[in-house]
């Protein structure tokens, strides 16, 4: 039963058992597993009530602000590793652009897009098992420029790090690393073998060591169990992870989840939800999938998450800046954290 899992009993009567649970997380209670799994299977008829629980969460530590990042794919394709999900992984079949790491001009012209579109941080991708060191010293070079003509905050996803490459990208003045769990312990090796989910979390360590800010989040509609991402978001938490990024599942033919798409709106913003009340001080974005699956309900994930990647994603496309200016301004929120 909801109200024996939750307890809303040592809450004001008039709270229901989401505004409760929300009042204990404002308190510094932490959310259970049992109450995170409860949200994730809750019904449609108390999804508004959930909204707005989490809306409370996210007003307290952002309020009305939107940060939004940019992504550049900087090296496509040519992936040793097999991730199901991935159209640039070597059992892809995909017809993807494959090339290697693009030149400081194009770098810096996308730093320049990233400006122009308001964002916060300019995210720098490259696919591959781990970095090179011909990608190294060109994400080294880059990053300084970068930081100097535009202002503009680097998370870095490269792949697999050791302890040295974390601190030169620390050095070079990289503010944070996105390597992404993408989902529980015990469901990694459905999604991928060739490396394994212990991998990932010793990068995000070597991460932390060097002193930066970890991004780290997963993508739901995997075939996965609710129990799997719960375990992932209780896994970010354990890590304090500073950003999370929440990917939806869009299936990309070629790959081996080629048309498994199952996820509707309110799943999506079930899942939404569960993070932020477990992660209630992270940053939460809503990364890909988003306009393919919240659809006409993308405005109502930002009352829960308070950041949005602005434009393309690796190898699929967002929807126009345009219209996420204008959902922003219609919700009253505001865009804050922008470069020069």
């Amino acid at each position: 039963m909801l109200s024996t899992v939750l307890d809303p009993s040592s809450h004001p009567s008039t709270d229901s058992v989401w505004q409760s649970l929300a009042t204990s997380v404002l308190a510094g209670q932490a959310t259970t597993r049992e109450q995170a799994l409860t949200i994730l299977s809750s019904s449609d008829d108390e999804l508004l009530d959930l909204i707005s629980g989490a809306y409370r969460i996210r007003h307290q530590y952002f309020a009305k602000t939107v940060q939004l990042y940019f992504l550049m794919n900087a090296k496509s394709g040519l992936c040793p590793e097999d991730c199901n999900y991935c159209s640039q992984s070597k059992i892809s079949d995909a017809p993807i652009p494959k090339y290697n790491i693009l030149s400081r001009d194009k770098l810096l012209d996308g730093a320049r897009v990233a400006s122009e579109r308001k964002s916060k941080t300019y995210c720098i991708v490259i696919s591959g098992r781990a970095p090179n060191e011909r990608e190294m010293k060109a994400v080294e070079t880059i990053v300084p420029q970068i930081k100097e003509q535009y202002g503009l905050e680097i998370c870095a996803c490269l792949g697999l790090l050791d302890e040295d490459q974390a601190k030169r990208l620390k050095a070079a003045g990289v503010n944070k690393v996105n390597h992404n769990l993408n989902t529980s312990r015990e469901y990694y090796p459905e999604i991928c073998t060739t490396h394994t989910f212990d991998d990932r979390v010793e990068t995000l360590k070597n991460v932390r060591k060097a002193g930066m800010e970890l991004c780290s989040g997963g993508i739901i509609g995997m075939g996965e169990k609710h129990e799997d991402i719960v375990q992932m978001a209780f896994e970010l938490s354990e890590l304090s992870v500073e950003s999370i990024p929440l990917n939806f599942l869009h299936s990309i033919d070629g790959t081996p989840l080629e048309r498994k798409e199952y996820l509707n709106p309110r799943d999506c913003l079930r899942a939404l939800c569960m993070f932020r009340y477990v992660n209630p001080k992270s940053e939460l974005r809503i990364a890909g999938g988003r306009e393919r699956h919240l659809r006409s309900l993308q405005p109502l994930g930002l009352y829960v998450a308070n950041s949005i990647f602005v434009g393309d994603y690796l190898t699929t496309q967002g929807q126009p800046p345009k219209e996420d200016y204008e959902m922003i301004a219609d919700l009253g929120f505001e865009i804050t954290g922008c470069a020069l």
